[in-house]
């Protein structure tokens, strides 16, 4: 239904519109107008991924139809969050990333037809893949968010102070309880994908189990420096930004090369 693109990109970008003058106006939190237009927005998008998901002859999982679920199931996180833990800076990223993944999948069409009803091993280690993959996403925005404030802190910027935008501290604690939760999240996913799927380092796959690992291996570590080494700012982003590419990488780089240079 690629009629829903239109209206769901409208109501996206009302949505940042609010969030951005809200910030430049420095009110201190979402009002009636952003969660109108960004629950108009997540609802059309929900409706937009099932229709392009859910086919008669099976699932296509195709890579924009998976970024798509993607960024609205971080869309449907990040602003049901919003309110308790002040997230508003980073929403109109969110809203920004899930206009382009429709964009893209109406642009560029391809289709990678499967049937986990067939295979329900494979829709566990889908579905916890996922799951992963979209915490550890968040956790990279929250980074930037801690990078950006702590940019403007130290030159004494106008941003730094406003009622809508969370405290370095907490945000900081809120990122790496993001990464603790991703890290065992990837680990089921690493150790379900080990387990069910038989062609899991060959088949083409091999690249996504080493650079998942390697992603791995960098948050743990991340976590492990932070809690007996004490790190925190430029490295904690750094690590956390190079961990979440990696991660892309796994989950889309074959895919893109597949579907759509090799198409």
């Amino acid at each position: 239904m690629n009629v829903l693109v239109l209206p769901t990109t409208i109501f996206y970008l009302l949505a940042a519109y609010v969030c951005i003058t809200g910030l430049v106006n420095k009110q201190s939190g979402p009002n009636k107008w952003l969660w109108l237009s960004a629950g108009c927005a997540i609802v059309l998008h929900g409706v937009w991924v099932a229709e392009h998901l859910f086919l008669a002859q099976g699932q296509d999982l195709s890579i924009f139809n998976v970024a798509g679920l993607v960024s609205l199931l971080i869309a449907i996180t990040v602003t049901s969050l919003t309110q308790h833990f002040k997230l508003w800076f980073i929403l109109p990223v969110v809203y920004l990333f899930s206009i382009i993944t429709m964009l893209l999948a109406v642009m560029i069409p391809s289709d990678y037809i499967i049937h986990l009803e067939l295979k329900p091993e494979v829709l566990i280690h889908i579905s916890v893949a996922l799951a992963a993959f979209t915490v550890l996403m968040i956790a990279s925005l929250y980074a930037l968010q801690m990078a950006y404030l702590d940019w403007t802190l130290k030159r004494h910027k106008p941003g730094a102070i406003h009622p809508a935008m969370p405290s370095l501290m907490s945000i900081e604690k809120q990122l790496f309880l993001l990464i603790r939760v991703g890290v065992i999240l990837l680990s089921v996913s690493l150790l379900s994908g080990f387990f069910f799927l038989t062609d899991f380092f060959t088949g083409g796959r091999g690249h996504k189990a080493i650079f998942s690992s390697v992603a791995w291996l960098i948050y743990a570590g991340l976590l492990w420096g932070h809690h007996y080494r004490g790190w925190r700012g430029k490295i904690v982003v750094i690590m956390t930004v190079i961990a979440s590419i990696l991660l892309s990488l796994a989950y889309f780089g074959s895919r893109f090369v597949k579907e759509i240079i090799l198409s």
